[in-house]
């Protein structure tokens, strides 16, 4: 079902306009737009970098082994999933994923910014995008799966967002969430990619349990690689005084190098498969689930 953002109520999904007031989302750049106000400028990321995400991530060792273990997560927790909600898309390279693996699957990706959701839409015309605030997500109990994908480290408010997916995501259906992890990892590369904060396991499980969810699997990943991370972080901060920060280095890096790291990746990924919680890393992966009796929220 849709919530309507003017009066609340809740309505068909397949309705454009709210039967009770009427109320019709705008559109900006073609795409319909819930939150209209930001659709320009809503905070917590900078617009012009989707382009160099479009270019570059597909190639990237990070972005890659990040979506096979996505995709590991849906497989293992999500099987028989009909529709799937992708909160902060970006160019929906996540989201492409997903659609190979699952073509029969109904698939939304939403994004503060139009600006990700031309790439998006030009990289996976199948789907459905949407301009959305995810502070404010104008549907209920309607998707069998939310995914927030490092998203959510963006935004001041990440409890109201927790609540909303809460609210949107269908009794017994699974959230899947990804976020920067270790506070004493915090570098110019989190404040140029707007963060506002890198999480705790413990942080991030009370907000998410908080919010209604059962934890089912919490993990930490890029944990193999946590020496080479933590001695470029520290680089990054000695050369901040000496040279300008260059947002694009992680991604500058030889072909067999970034074939290593994946690969690395992918042998941890093997040991996450086997049931190995891995209690430190550059990130988390949690899977919760909604009871499948509601509650009063």
């Amino acid at each position: 079902m849709k919530r309507c953002l003017q009066c609340s109520d809740s309505f068909d999904g397949q309705l454009a306009q709210c039967p009770s007031c009427q109320y019709s989302p705008a559109k900006v750049d073609g795409f319909i737009a819930y939150s209209p106000q930001y659709a320009r400028d809503g905070g917590g990321f900078k617009p012009g970098y989707y382009a160099d995400l479009a270019r570059l991530e597909g190639g990237n060792f990070w972005f890659r082994a990040r979506n096979q273990l996505i995709l590991w997560a849906i497989r293992k927790y999500c099987p028989g999933f009909k529709s799937l909600l992708e909160i902060g898309c970006g160019t929906a390279y996540v989201l492409s994923g997903i659609a190979k693996a699952y073509p029969e699957a109904r698939l939304q990706g939403s994004e503060i910014f139009v600006a990700g959701l031309g790439f998006a839409l030009e990289r996976l015309p199948a789907a459905d995008f949407v301009q959305m605030d995810a502070r404010q997500i104008p549907y209920r109990e309607e998707f069998d799966v939310i995914g927030a994908f490092d998203v959510i480290e963006h935004i001041e408010e990440d409890q109201q967002v927790l609540s909303q997916m809460y609210d949107a995501l269908k009794p017994g259906g699974r959230i899947l969430i990804t976020v920067p992890q270790h506070s004493w990892l915090w570098s110019e590369t989190d404040e140029y990619a707007c963060h506002v904060r890198r999480y705790s396991a413990a942080e991030l499980h009370s907000k998410i349990e908080l919010a209604g969810f059962k934890i089912e699997r919490s993990t930490s990943f890029v944990s193999l690689l946590l020496p080479a991370m933590m001695a470029s972080r520290l680089g990054k901060r000695k050369e901040k005084e000496e040279h300008a920060f260059d947002p694009l280095a992680e991604f500058n890096i030889s072909s067999r190098l970034n074939a290593a790291l994946e690969q690395v990746l992918r042998l941890e990924r093997g040991l996450i498969d086997g049931g190995l919680n891995l209690p430190m890393g550059g990130s988390r992966l949690v899977v919760a689930s909604k009871p499948a009796a509601t509650r009063g929220h």
